[in-house]
């Protein structure tokens, strides 16, 4: 894959678990206008490796919306389901390297110790009985969010993160790090409800020498409940019949300028871009439907 002309390589990566609702389609725009604004490119990736949670005919849908709200991505499409391979190989590093180990512990287990593992598991197991954790070494982990500032997590806070579920399933925090590097991504723009995930996510690319990405986290949608709108919550699907009032919706979201009102979709997104302040974006975790 070429590098785009200033380096920047942003991404989509929604899971086939429902329809686009007006939250991702919040994360695909803002996502979207941050890659062009640089003149970067801006790749999807779909994230079908928990097949369990996946809903018959989601990704025609998800692909859909973003074509009809005019977000038309660059080169072919990462399908996660076809990347096993590369997650094996990964995982091969880790244990190898003693940075990652399997585990038998159980939810209600960790819960005893706040969610930290306890030295006494680390013993041998074989995959049909427990899991893959990786090894998170005792120290902080520091980084700069573009709209939330400066985060630290200590070790002792986050612990160690399932990589391969008992099930055999892949975790969402290996293969994200591990299709972001095959990707080249330099940038992710994402919902703050993800935020605690990234400590979890520098780790793994730093175990794996893997180069560092620049993130931002956006404020999320939350409905009356005061809860995110999402797919587990049936969070109504957007409607691509009014994709032009979706996106002008998105932007007041996003702190932006509107644009005139008597430009098309392609129009708009172009002004958008042109116009697109990412320090504007509010400084907050949740934005109020």
């Amino acid at each position: 894959m070429s590098v785009s002309n200033t380096g920047y390589i942003g991404r989509f990566a929604p899971s086939p678990s429902g329809p686009l609702h007006l939250g991702s389609l919040l994360t695909a725009v803002a996502s979207y206008l941050d890659a062009r604004a640089t003149h970067g490119q801006w790749l999807l990736r779909i994230e079908d490796i928990d097949p369990p949670r996946e809903q018959e005919g989601a990704v025609n849908l998800i692909i859909n919306s973003l074509i009809a709200h005019g977000l038309q991505w660059d080169g072919d499409i990462l399908w996660q389901s076809q990347r096993s391979d590369s997650y094996d190989a990964a995982l091969d590093r880790l244990l190898n390297k003693q940075r990652a180990y399997y585990c038998s512990c159980s939810r209600a287990q960790l819960a005893n110790t706040g969610g930290i593992h306890p030295e006494c598991c680390f013993q041998a197991f074989t995959l049909g009985d427990a899991a893959i954790r990786l090894k998170i070494e005792q120290h902080s982990v520091e980084f700069l969010d573009r709209v939330q500032g400066p985060q630290c997590y200590q070790s002792t806070q986050i612990g160690d993160p399932v990589l391969k579920r008992r099930d055999g399933l892949y975790a969402y925090q290996l293969a994200v790090v591990v299709d972001d590097a095959e990707q080249q991504i330099t940038d992710i723009v994402r919902g703050v409800d993800l935020l605690d995930a990234t400590a979890w996510q520098l780790h793994l690319q730093q175990t794996l020498s893997l180069k560092p990405i620049r993130y931002l986290h956006l404020p999320v949608i939350v409905g009356d409940d005061g809860h995110k709108l999402s797919k587990q919550s049936f969070a109504p699907a957007i409607n691509d019949q009014t994709a032009k009032a979706n996106l002008l919706q998105v932007l007041r979201y996003l702190g932006q300028a509107l644009p005139p009102a008597d430009l098309n979709i392609t129009e708009l997104l172009r002004w958008a871009t042109q116009h697109w302040q990412a320090d504007h974006i509010p400084n907050q975790t949740a934005l109020s439907l």
